[in-house]
């Protein structure tokens, strides 16, 4: 095998991958720890499905037990754990290897990715940031310090954090997975609780390796900007965790300097990476929802007059939410407006020019006028949900002023980031709750 130290300039390296001697998916395997936060049931369900077998559960913290009080403890039992698992055999032997998977969902769509670790010194989650790997939405460093909790010190990493490229030429993901697929594969089987089936396939010969090698070339030149930086990867899930992976580098490559480690033994430190998932933003199985908003106790004409003065909102009037979604669908850089008075539902168009992601221009401005428009009602807020079917319902409450957001328009993703920087939060959604990726591959850490 060739130096694999040949992948440094394009932020990623080719780790040292764990997989679980029983391949048993279905008790190993769980969803990210980030989702499921306000249903304790769910958890539970994966606790029954998990019993007594080796799984990543018992090497993650659940972010909806993050607030209760015995912390302390989980996170200690998570570090033993992580330490059997290494000396008592759960582990095959690690592997060099990058791993090319096919996740197929509830819903019917194949999603595939390349797993692999990447430098934390090429990523930057700050807005300026001129990285390799930039964040694609807002990151609140407020949130990184009890994640760091978790991450410094284990002795095990797994990835629940994907990165997307921008890739239509499809010359990545998709290509490498066809010629790792005529091997058999390193992994195969269910997921848990209804959430599809996954298979992985290992990309670590010669061949496999150097085709990597070129597709990155080329993508990293297709994605150079104007001020000569090139933006290879966006942070598509896992914002927060990859933002705490940098900051416990970062707390730790210090400690390693005041050692008087020489810059060789700082650079190869795997505390200097953290495994991924790449996926392809144009893969038909990865889908992209808007995530709208609703206003609560807000003056829709107010909000509308300020939209346009300091958009240039031009508005205009629908009969029915059915002809809004359709603008909405059809006309470029608008969302709608639904809200109730006096027993009538009304159903408008705002259209703004300019180009890029509609939210990074309509976020920011919704954020003003709820700081200061005179008039606000008592208890204004914003509240962001799901499906175009919350738009209306809510939309028919009195008090309440729903926005529609376009659909997420891929070919703009990157440009927009590049641009304007990351993404307001709840910008997007990347699929349902269930497709999200779950723990699978891990890696020695500290």
């Amino acid at each position: 095998m060739k130096n694999l130290c040949e992948f440094s300039e394009y932020g990623i390296s080719v780790p040292e991958i764990l997989l679980p001697v029983k391949k048993d998916l279905a008790s190993w395997s769980v969803i990210a720890c980030d989702q499921f936060t306000q249903d304790r049931d769910y958890w539970k369900k994966v606790e029954d499905a998990v019993g007594e077998k080796p799984s990543t559960l018992r090497m993650i913290l659940p972010e909806v037990y993050l607030e209760d009080g015995d912390r302390e403890e989980r996170i200690a039992k998570i570090r033993s754990v992580m330490k059997d698992y290494l000396s008592g055999g759960v582990f095959d032997a690690p592997q060099k290897e990058l791993i090319y998977i096919e996740r197929k969902t509830a819903y019917g769509r194949t999603r595939r990715g390349l797993v692999c670790s990447i430098d934390l010194e090429s990523y930057e989650w700050k807005p300026d940031s001129k990285a390799l790997i930039r964040a694609t939405e807002a990151t609140i460093p407020a949130r990184i310090p009890p994640r760091k909790e978790i991450r410094r010190g284990a002795p095990v990493e797994s990835p629940h954090i994907m990165l997307l490229a921008n890739d239509p030429g499809r010359t990545l993901v998709e290509k490498s997975g066809e010629m790792a697929k005529k091997n058999p594969p390193v992994y195969d089987g269910d997921l848990m609780l209804g959430s599809g089936h996954i298979t992985g396939w290992a990309v670590r010969d010669d061949d496999g390796l150097d085709f990597v090698r070129g597709a990155l070339a080329g993508l990293k030149e297709a994605g150079k900007c104007d001020d000569g930086s090139h933006f290879l990867f966006a942070v598509g899930d896992g914002n927060h965790s990859l933002a705490t992976a940098k900051a416990v580098w970062d707390e730790y490559k210090e400690e390693l300097k005041k050692e008087g480690r020489s810059e060789d033994e700082i650079a190869s430190s795997p505390v200097r990476y953290a495994l991924v998932e790449i996926v392809n933003i144009y893969d038909e199985g990865l889908t992209f929802e808007p995530i709208h908003r609703v206003l609560f106790n807000v003056v829709a004409e107010s909000l509308m007059a300020f939209l346009r003065t300091t958009l240039g909102a031009v508005i205009s009037d629908c009969g029915s939410f059915e002809e809004l979604e359709k603008s909405v669908r059809e006309t470029e850089s608008s969302f709608g407006i639904v809200d109730t008075a006096g027993n009538v539902t009304r159903y408008r168009l705002l259209r703004i020019p300019g180009k890029g992601l509609l939210v990074s221009r309509l976020q920011p401005m919704l954020d003003e006028f709820l700081r200061t428009d005179d008039s606000m009602l008592s208890g204004s807020e914003i509240d962001y949900i799901h499906g175009s079917d919350e738009v209306l319902r809510l939309g028919k409450k009195e008090g309440c002023v729903t926005l529609l957001l376009p659909p997420i328009d891929k070919d703009s993703f990157f440009g927009t980031i590049s641009s304007r920087g990351p993404l307001p939060r709840k910008s997007f959604s990347m699929g349902e709750a269930s497709e999200k990726r779950f723990y699978l591959e891990c890696r020695a850490l500290f």
